[in-house]
């Protein structure tokens, strides 16, 4: 009888447990998160050389702090266990002042973001638009003719933008039998896939019958099909436009990837992977209205509408997360908390979070491995956990 791997000890089981049908599952996911590429084709997104990064920063002293959540006083420390925390990274003031990792999880690994690569994948249509080659208020079928027959032929970019397609597709995340486990297979993050591309399809598609733009309907199919529109409007490949446009002007220190369906179409909904510290990067970028290592990544009018000015109050309240925040909006991906400190954030399954607050000039990049992909009274927790960490750091 041999004794347990390297691999064993580390992680509580063998490599060989992690399965395609199984990987987003609890505690498969607490390898698998970080080695996306390992099961599902993926694309890379390369840094720019010799980008060293600087080493961790310890925050230990903070772990002992408690912070009130609604069920009573927690540590830093019992907080992080409790919402399964793979990593988490902070910078105050443009400055690392803290990283956090769980045993699993290594300084430097990558990690899936899932929806926060909505959040990404909208900062290059802003670029886009700043360049003169995207237009939010064109129809999608400027782009993708193909679109004239599907939920998407008399909707705008800006729909597209903002999740307010009038779409009848539901987020589905645990029913096998559902129209979003198809989706699953046609992004090959699920067994059985393979036989239907991506964008095939979201062209099937069909719409409700109420107007686009009147509520916020959180649709994933809305990113992915915003991947493809811009790279017909760019002629590039996703990968190469976020590395060209994105990545390097940035200045992250670590390579990206993005999983791809079997035409190489990206996941630009879901299927982005990096560093903590190269998340939270994106996030200071963003903090700075558009600017990173002086120089500037994305029009200053287009973040200023996404985190500031932008979206519909009306819409986001009819939608179905405006219990997450009372006095919020959506705009590009991204969500307005309406809280006075003026924080927004990106979200993402299983406990993938960035969330920048201006007024304390804090940005926090949260990845986790929590064992259900939607966790509501938990989401809830962690937005107060963040108040309260922007107040501590």
């Amino acid at each position: 009888m041999t004794g347990n791997t390297a691999f064993e000890t580390r992680y509580g089981f063998a490599r060989n447990e992690v399965l395609l049908g199984n990987w987003r599952e609890s505690p498969f996911n607490r390898w698998s998160f970080q080695n996306v590429g390992e099961l599902v084709p993926s694309a890379r997104v390369a840094a720019m050389p010799g980008n060293g990064e600087l080493p961790a920063q310890d925050f230990a002293g903070l772990l002992d702090e408690k912070i009130a959540l609604a069920g009573g006083p927690e540590t830093v420390a019992a907080f992080l266990r409790r919402s399964d925390t793979d990593a988490l990274t902070i910078m105050k003031a443009g400055k690392i002042v803290g990283d956090w990792f769980a045993p699993h999880m290594e300084f430097g690994a990558r990690h899936i973001i899932f929806s926060i690569s909505k959040s990404l994948t909208a900062i290059l249509a802003g670029i886009l638009e700043g360049e003169g080659v995207f237009d939010p208020q064109a129809p999608v079928t400027r782009y993708l003719p193909e679109a004239a027959g599907s939920a998407y032929g008399d909707a705008s970019v800006r729909h597209v933008l903002d999740m307010s397609v009038s779409l009848d597709f539901e987020e589905a995340y645990l029913d096998p039998e559902s129209a979003f486990a198809r989706y699953r297979r046609a992004t090959l993050w699920n067994p059985g896939g393979g036989t239907e591309s991506l964008t095939d399809f979201i062209l099937t598609l069909q719409r409700l019958g109420e107007p686009h733009g009147r509520t916020y309907r959180y649709r994933s199919p809305n990113s992915d099909l915003l991947g493809v529109l811009l790279e017909r409007a760019s002629g590039q490949r996703f990968a190469e436009l976020m590395r060209e446009r994105l990545w390097l002007p940035l200045g992250a220190t670590s390579e990206a990837s993005v999983t791809v369906d079997r035409e190489g179409t990206a996941r630009a909904a879901g299927g982005i992977s990096v560093t903590p510290r190269d998340l939270a990067r994106v996030g200071e970028m963003m903090r700075q209205g558009g600017m990173a290592n002086g120089r500037r990544i994305v029009p200053e009018a287009w973040v200023r509408d996404t985190v500031s000015t932008g979206g519909d109050a009306e819409a986001w309240q009819r939608g179905a997360m405006a219990f997450l925040f009372p006095q919020g909006r959506y705009r590009n991906k991204y969500y307005q908390t309406g809280a006075a400190s003026g924080a927004f954030c990106g979200i993402g399954i299983h406990g993938q979070w960035l969330y920048v607050d201006p007024k304390a000039e804090v940005v926090i990049a949260k990845m986790s491995s929590q064992p259900v992909p939607v966790d509501e009274p938990l989401d809830v927790d962690v937005i107060a956990f963040f108040e309260a960490l922007s107040r501590m750091v």
